[in-house]
């Protein structure tokens, strides 16, 4: 992707050097969303899994590094935040083209630990957005693990290809999507909850296609194929197959490799976000 040298977003918050060697409270919400993570990501019965997450979450904190930062994490700094620049471009258009208003995101960097107004995370959170505070946050290092333990290609395209799904759950707080989904979500079984959110998380793929579409001017070779590689990476059934040996339909929440690829190339392809109504086409 070029990148360099391109306007970079204020919306910015880098908390990787939050304070010498202090320790941030990880406890509460953090089980709960660490657990929820292991749900989307591994289907089936975690009761082992929650309970080793639970042990490890006796300390209550995390301790945040002070270490100043590296050379290439300085440059991962500028990129994301010129990602996230591309990223405010794409959505203020799409939405005046729609005649809407749209509210920037920001975007929190951080090491180890992080409190949020959804709760307290760690780095096994893996990137997410918090619809209460409007905020995306990241650990870095998520895309390297990306890479090793999960087979992803890597590159910075795929970097990228996370900021805009996560970014499109963004969209989807602002368009109401996401709360009308809890609300149905209420009142179903969990089999047909996840349906639901697996519709919700391929219409955030479909978004972050379609951030690509409108961002073709500095694509390069090979971008497309590093975004598909870590939505195959990251699929449902790839997942449970890698660390269950199994495969539970209904314990997906978002997608199977091959939806997520569909969808992003959809997205892509299409550049209407009119074509994104995920719901309507798992239901029909």
């Amino acid at each position: 992707m070029k990148w360099q040298g391109r306007r970079q977003s204020d919306n910015l918050e880098d908390r990787r050097t939050s304070g010498s060697g202090r320790k941030i409270a990880i406890g509460g919400g953090a089980i709960g969303l660490i657990f929820l993570l292991l749900q989307m990501f591994m289907g089936g019965d975690n009761a082992q899994l929650l309970q080793e997450v639970q042990n490890q979450l006796q300390q209550q904190t995390e301790t945040v590094s002070s270490e100043p930062l590296s050379q290439e994490e300085e440059e991962m700094g500028v990129f994301t935040a010129t990602v996230l620049a591309d990223t405010e471009d794409v959505w203020h258009q799409i939405f005046q083209e729609n005649k809407l208003n749209y509210e920037e995101p920001k975007l929190v960097l951080f090491r180890a630990a992080v409190q949020t107004a959804c709760g307290g995370a760690s780095s096994a959170s893996g990137p997410f957005y918090c619809p209460a505070d409007h905020k995306v946050y990241m650990d870095l290092s998520f895309f390297e693990e990306l890479r090793t333990r999960f087979g992803a290609k890597g590159g910075d395209f795929a970097i990228a290809y996370v900021m805009a799904h996560e970014v499109g759950h963004h969209v989807q707080t602002l368009l109401g999507t996401s709360a009308k989904v809890r609300k149905l979500q209420s009142d179903l079984s969990e089999i047909e909850a996840n349906k639901l959110s697996v519709a919700l998380e391929l219409q955030a793929d479909f978004y972050a296609g379609l951030w690509a579409h409108y961002n073709r001017t500095y694509l390069e070779e090979g971008d497309i194929e590093e975004a598909l590689s870590a939505a195959n990476a990251v699929g449902d059934d790839a997942i449970q197959r890698k660390f269950n040996g199994r495969v539970v339909p209904d314990a997906f929440t978002h997608g199977t490799s091959e939806q997520r690829i569909y969808w992003f190339k959809k997205g892509f392809s299409s550049g209407d976000i009119r074509r994104g109504d995920t719901f309507a086409a798992l239901t029909n």
